[in-house]
């Protein structure tokens, strides 16, 4: 039968149909309120009698766990929301900058869960897929003896790793006082200094002021030793002083 409803109806599932959204209750009662004509539909109960009486070919799940996400995030933002409110009526104590920090990582872990939400079990023929097409690329590009990634701090290391990958994940393991920390760092002066890419440095047992001295020492060539004796001269103090500027120009930030 035509009525207004139904043509209001038909209207929005072909909007969804050429946007390739499934049609569903779920979508078309979204919508439904959207665009605010709800009331003229007769609301949810005439759009579930229709779907009753539509033959169905299948029902189709796509758009469930979109909308169920999107709830989720939006729930986890008003929990958080409350809780920074609480805070700021009741901070027991704690300072401006403490509650601003609490707001900040309590809203930061949010993002970065959302960020996250392709992480988990994957299907292992979709990481088939995506590892022929990543074994397919490489060979379509013979090695010319040049290496793709990002170059480490000396020939060797570079050949062993063939150049430091984006998902790379490299850990420096060794006895005390190996060199591991000017090792690191020396990663760190050529990706910043030579291949000008940003480097975000975390120290969990030296002062910011201790990397640096470590950074400047190797930038000029002058043993780190003679810096802390104060046994430096007149030439080792002009070539710490000429390499204090490289370091400034480049985005590099220390987290101690």
């Amino acid at each position: 039968m035509y009525t207004v409803r139904t043509v209001i109806i038909f209207t929005e599932m072909a909007r969804l149909q050429e946007s390739g959204s499934p049609i569903d209750l779920i979508t078309a009662r979204r919508v439904a309120g959207a665009s605010g004509a709800a009331g003229q539909r007769g609301g949810f109960a005439y759009l579930a009698e229709l779907s009753k009486n539509t033959p169905q070919r299948g029902l189709t799940s796509a758009p469930m766990p979109t909308s169920c996400a999107n709830a989720r995030w939006v729930r986890e933002m008003i929990s958080v929301a409350n809780e920074i409110a609480e805070a700021g009526f009741d901070p027991q104590g704690r300072t401006s900058e403490d509650l601003l920090d609490l707001a900040e990582s309590r809203v930061f872990k949010i993002a970065e869960s959302r960020a996250n939400k392709d992480e988990g079990p994957k299907n292992i023929a979709d990481v088939l897929d995506a590892t022929v097409a990543r074994i397919e690329q490489l060979f379509q590009q013979p090695h010319d003896g040049v290496h793709r990634g990002q170059h480490p701090a000396t020939t060797t290391s570079t050949k062993k790793t063939a150049g430091l990958q984006p998902s790379d994940l490299i850990i420096v393991a060794a006895r005390p006082s190996m060199g591991k920390t000017t090792f690191a760092m020396n990663l760190v002066e050529n990706a910043a200094m030579l291949q000008d890419k940003p480097v975000l440095i975390f120290s969990l047992e030296m002062p910011s002021e201790q990397i640096m001295m470590r950074s400047l020492a190797s930038l000029s060539r002058v043993d780190q030793t003679r810096i802390r004796n104060r046994s430096t001269d007149d030439e080792d103090w002009a070539r710490i002083s000429g390499t204090m500027g490289h370091p400034a120009g480049k985005a590099q930030y220390l987290y101690r």
